[in-house]
């Protein structure tokens, strides 16, 4: 009885992530402004590692968590670099020399 409601909420929970996951991308293409889309591709990268996650309990094991820890530093590599390029057109800042 428990199995069958646990496969229940998880199978539901997949759909639901599904759904998000497809109106996130219809911002990440639509998105008016630059900064819109970050933030869509930002929530896109939380909802796609919810998903890994939930696929890592539908299927018994832990290896999908590494990718999840890879989703996660790819995507704040990317939502700080593509801010850095919306604040000042420059992700590295090579003329900076700092006193040491």
């Amino acid at each position: 009885m428990i199995e069958s409601l646990i496969d229940f909420f998880i199978t539901s929970a997949l759909i639901l992530f599904g759904i998000a996951l497809l109106l996130t991308l219809f911002r990440l293409i639509k998105g008016p402004t630059t900064a819109d889309r970050v933030v869509a591709f930002d929530t896109a990268s939380a909802i796609l590692m919810s998903m890994v996650g939930m696929l890592s309990i539908v299927f018994g094991t832990f290896s999908f968590l590494d990718s999840i820890l890879l989703i996660a530093i790819i995507s704040f590599v990317s939502t700080v670099s593509i801010s850095r390029f919306i604040e000042g057109g420059h992700v590295f800042n090579a003329n900076n020399k700092r006193n040491r």
